[in-house]
């Protein structure tokens, strides 16, 4: 069995449809895990899990808006607790397509991690503005050349992992928080030695809610690149 992880923070409008289409898939379980959201979404989980989802559905409840890597932090090592032999990666707003799940699953035949890639042949985005096109592709050029990494789409949230690479991984030493999470787990995973494959994509922007970038976000994906530069140049990654 293959799990989902979902971090989720005021995501009540779009998760009852997100958890039919990731679970019409019989070969998927899914964990959300809700920063105390506000709106009830977490509430809603725990309405569907027991009234329809029974035994395919999990709710991980957090204290506060703790941040996104956390989240998949804690996400992770709830599924390394049980016995899911791989574990996806996604967004709860439909800018990633439930329907791309089987194709990163085909994918891990191959490979130890499975991107959804927008910037490989194939891929691409939708409903974005030419300022956010230019920060997006801006961002993926600025990590891979610091970081020497040999990924299109490093900033792609859309992904799935072999249990492997996640047992393999110092998930207590992950430093990162916002979408540049992102980044650090593909550049620990490449350091690793596993292989990642990039599967294309179309990415559409969010359909309901507010998006969750904001300047903050952006300043700690530019200065993380170089602290993990430096600490795998030191031997401390």
């Amino acid at each position: 069995m293959r799990l989902v992880v979902m971090p989720t923070y005021n995501e009540r409008e779009n998760i009852e449809p997100m958890v039919e289409a990731v679970l019409a898939y019989p070969w998927l379980h899914m964990l959300v895990v809700d920063d105390a959201s506000p709106d009830g979404t977490g509430q809603l989980v725990k309405k569907l899990a027991q009234e329809r989802f029974a035994g395919r559905l999990f709710l991980l409840e957090r204290s506060g808006k703790l941040g996104l890597g956390t989240a998949y932090v804690a996400g992770f090592k709830w599924a390394l607790e049980r016995d899911y032999d791989a574990v996806f990666e996604m967004d709860a707003d439909f800018s990633h397509n439930p329907a791309d799940l089987p194709r990163l699953n085909e994918a891990l035949k191959a490979a130890d991690v499975a991107l959804g890639s927008r910037y490989v042949s194939g891929g691409g985005v939708e409903n974005w503005g030419l300022g956010r096109r230019v920060l997006s592709r801006g961002g993926s050029l600025y990590a891979r050349i610091i970081l020497g990494l040999d990924v299109n789409d490093v900033t792609g949230g859309f992904k799935a992992f072999r249990r492997a690479v996640l047992e393999a991984l110092p998930l207590d030493k992950v430093r990162s928080n916002g979408y540049s999470f992102q980044i650090e787990l593909n550049y620990r995973t490449r350091q690793k030695g596993f292989r990642i494959a990039e599967v294309p994509i179309l990415f559409a922007d969010r359909r309901v809610g507010a998006s969750k970038m904001n300047r903050r976000i952006v300043l700690e994906a530019i200065t993380l690149v170089w602290q993990l530069r430096w600490a795998s140049l030191r031997g401390r990654l």
